[in-house]
């Protein structure tokens, strides 16, 4: 399984980015999706996640109303749209493809995501 995230950059505070993640090896319509981003020297931690059909989308407090998960199955990818970027926002983002349907909150742990891709640097500037 590969996961391959891409779209970060410098944007000014106030600003918009679109992240994507196209995913190989695993039916991509049988999982749920989600974002995760993480400072130097903290945790990582959850942004966003999506389940397996797309009805349902989870998101962690700061970033509600500001960011909004996607995905389209023909092309195997999810997507982070972020707007009203903050400098807070500054982070490397990772996908990452859940265990199962993830149709539940809890299922977007970071123990509980099965595969990872590489990070994609954020940085917002004030």
């Amino acid at each position: 399984v590969q996961l391959q995230a891409s779209g970060g950059g410098l944007v000014q505070a106030g600003g918009s980015l679109r992240l994507s993640c196209e995913a190989s090896g695993r039916p991509f319509g049988a999982y749920g999706m989600g974002w995760f981003r993480q400072v130097l020297g903290k945790e990582r931690e959850f942004v966003a996640g999506i389940s397996w059909s797309g009805g349902t989308t989870f998101y962690t407090d700061s970033v509600k109303d500001r960011f909004t998960i996607s995905r389209d199955g023909a092309k195997k990818t999810v997507y982070l749209q972020m707007n009203s970027l903050e400098p807070e926002d500054t982070a490397v983002y990772y996908c990452a493809s859940a265990r199962g349907l993830g149709l539940y909150y809890s299922d977007y742990s970071v123990d509980g995501m099965h595969y990872w891709g590489k990070g994609t640097q954020v940085t917002v500037s004030s």
